[in-house]
């Protein structure tokens, strides 16, 4: 699978969560709903802290 995997830090609350850098849909923080990442067609817009790249092995 091409692309990587992001640890973001939501600006709200806090958060940690992995967002997929080419995510097809909006994804939201489990927490508090703040939009975390949005589609554009390529690479995702991330709206947050990338705290680290996750490597998948």
């Amino acid at each position: 699978m091409a692309g990587n995997f992001f640890s973001v830090e939501c600006p709200d609350c806090e958060n940690e969560q992995t967002v997929f850098g080419k995510a097809a849909t909006e994804v939201t923080c489990a927490v508090c709903g703040h939009t975390l990442a949005r589609p554009t067609g390529g690479l995702s817009a991330i709206e947050g802290e990338i705290v680290e790249t996750v490597e998948a092995r």
